[in-house]
């Protein structure tokens, strides 16, 4: 019997388990494909993290450097409005001042005119003080008085004031402010010419004061008189530091006379006055004060001018009286200025502890 062939088939076994392991090799070979391609995505994921982290930190400081930034220029806008506003003062201040410049320029030929009056009213009152001074001799006997002084009659039992010492020394206050009583006076009367000042009311009371004193001075004793402001000099020419006769009538009348040709300027140093009493051989036995305020500055001037509250020129006060010789009796004659509240105590407190005598003089003194 004759074998029968068998059939081939294409698709058989074999076939099929090749194909599946090579199906399977390429399933394997994408999985591998994908999960590198997984593990990419997850660093590229944590990177770009750690970038975003990176910026929202630098967002952050920019967040913050624009608040200080905002901070800056909200103060600096706040500075230039301050600034601005001063400016529009200083130009104000400054247009005030060149109007109030324009008009003293504009009164020049008249305020010529006027000084030129009152040089010639000085000299005419000069003359007429000669002819009195000439007619008091001729009128009644002084008898131990070293000086007449008719104006106001003797008022010595009225001010408790007496010059008893051996050497005598008077210091009258000649700066800016024996101008006049108030502040505003002060400071417009300043700029004015030197015979003006020489005729202000107060200094001429001051003067009148000082000529009063001369007249009092006992005949034995000696004196001096100085004047001071930033420095303290004798109104006898040539004769600081020395002593004088008080009988001396050509000394004691260039001194008042000098005096009459002072004009007030400048700032008060009471150290240096004081000074002058401590340097003086012999020193004094008696000082007579003169003067309308306390110091506004000590033995040399401030490097920059401004003005001088009250606590300083206290401690100016205290500074001047670590020069004043112990144990000298101090009489102040203090005359009115306003605004200068601690003055009368502290100068009251001075003539107590000396032994001196204090007197603030009415209007129509001496």
């Amino acid at each position: 019997m004759a074998r029968r062939r068998r059939n081939i088939e294409v698709f058989s076994l074999s076939f099929l388990d090749c194909m599946c392991c090579g199906f399977g090799a390429l399933v394997l070979f994408y999985t591998v494909i994908s999960a590198q391609s997984g593990v990419e995505r997850v660093r590229k994921h944590e990177d770009l993290a750690a970038e975003a982290s990176r910026l929202e930190e630098r967002v952050l400081d920019g967040y913050k450097n624009l608040v200080v930034l905002r901070n800056a220029v909200e103060q600096t806008t706040e500075e230039r409005t301050e600034a601005s506003g001063r400016l529009m003062r200083l130009l104000e201040e400054l247009e005030r001042t060149r109007l109030e410049m324009a008009r003293y320029s504009g009164d020049t030929l008249s305020r010529r005119e006027h000084i030129n009056k009152l040089k010639a009213d000085i000299k005419s009152l000069e003359e007429g003080t000669k002819r009195l001074s000439a007619g008091a001799e001729e009128e009644a006997d002084e008898g131990d008085r070293v000086r007449a002084f008719r104006r106001g009659g003797d008022r010595q039992y009225l001010t408790g004031i007496t010059l008893s010492g051996q050497r005598i020394l008077i210091l009258v206050d000649a700066s800016a402010s024996m101008l006049d009583e108030t502040l505003v006076n002060i400071l417009r009367m300043r700029n004015l010419h030197e015979v003006q000042k020489i005729l202000a009311p107060k200094w001429q009371r001051a003067v009148s004061t000082v000529d009063w004193l001369a007249s009092q001075l006992p005949p034995e004793s000696r004196f001096q008189i100085y004047a001071y402001d930033i420095q303290a000099r004798s109104m006898v020419d040539g004769s600081s530091g020395k002593w004088m006769r008080s009988n001396d009538a050509a000394a004691l009348d260039s001194a008042v006379q000098n005096l009459r040709r002072t004009a007030p300027k400048d700032g008060t140093s009471l150290v240096n006055a004081f000074q002058v009493a401590r340097t003086m051989n012999p020193q004094p036995d008696q000082i007579v004060l003169i003067t309308d305020g306390l110091p506004t500055q000590g033995p040399t001037p401030p490097a920059i001018r401004k003005a001088v509250d009250a606590d300083q020129r206290a401690k100016l006060f205290d500074e001047a009286l670590s020069a004043l010789p112990p144990q000298v009796p101090v009489t102040i004659i203090l005359m009115p200025i306003e605004g200068d509240l601690p003055a009368p105590s502290r100068y009251w407190r001075l003539a107590r502890e000396t032994g001196g005598v204090f007197m603030m003089p009415s209007k129509d003194w001496p």
